[in-house]
């Protein structure tokens, strides 16, 4: 199967590389570009129990603005949580789904009342927190990256769907599939199976028109690639 790959870069080749292991084909068009910011160490370490990382570019950037690798890590699914211990963080447990998932395991993991710190993204939506601050936790957020969404798709992938030379693409957040429905307006989607992480990814796709669409049975990259079975 030759499969579009929307994932940033780091992301996407590494899919790529799981892919092609099962005998498929992965073409990348990274649809967001994370750019991780500098500053000065992170402060009030001491003082928190845990780190909240709802992505693997969360891990990246908390790695930059820290020497620290004694920290808990409380992240949202096993790819997160395998970034961090390839980080080289020790203490690393996984909710093993979303940012609900996360809210629910951290008010078992973390003692009650404590300091939380979620390392996340610009204008990251704030549910986690919200959840977890109407438990009697303290949150702290540090938008350590932004995100910058792609203009226009790669001219390889272009070419590639509009000769329809592939058969499926991938989606791994309701972001990139709302820039891949705006970009690939007047190409031909309608011949290609869309593999979504969520529901919610799935509805952001409207209304580029698929062959069929397929969502994970549970919102990570593991099931993304059962998808394929």
């Amino acid at each position: 199967m030759r499969i579009l790959v929307t994932r940033p870069l780091e992301d996407g080749a590494e899919i790529a590389r799981l892919l092609e292991g099962r005998g498929h084909q992965a073409l990348l068009a990274p649809l967001l570009e994370p750019h991780f910011s500098d500053g000065p160490p992170l402060q009030g370490l001491e003082e928190t129990a845990a780190i909240l990382a709802t992505s693997a570019n969360g891990i990246r950037a908390l790695r930059r603005r820290t020497a620290r690798r004694d920290l808990a890590i409380f992240a949202v699914g096993p790819q997160t949580a395998d970034e961090a211990r390839r980080a080289g963080f020790t203490d690393v447990r996984s909710a093993d789904g979303d940012a609900k998932a996360l809210a629910r395991a951290t008010q078992a993991w973390a003692p009650p009342g404590s300091v939380l710190l979620h390392v996340c993204a610009e204008g990251a939506p704030g549910t986690l927190s919200d959840q977890l601050i109407q438990s009697g936790f303290t949150v702290r957020r540090a938008a350590l990256y932004r995100i910058e969404p792609a203009t226009q798709l790669p001219s390889e992938a272009q070419a590639a769907l509009q000769i329809r030379a592939l058969d499926a693409a991938s989606f791994f957040s309701p972001r990139t599939a709302r820039i891949f429905a705006q970009l690939t307006e007047g190409l031909p989607t309608e011949g290609l199976t869309a593999f979504c992480i969520s529901w919610a990814t799935a509805e952001a796709l409207a209304p580029r028109p698929f062959a069929q669409i397929k969502v994970a049975a549970r919102p990570n990259q593991d099931e993304m690639l059962a998808l394929l079975e």
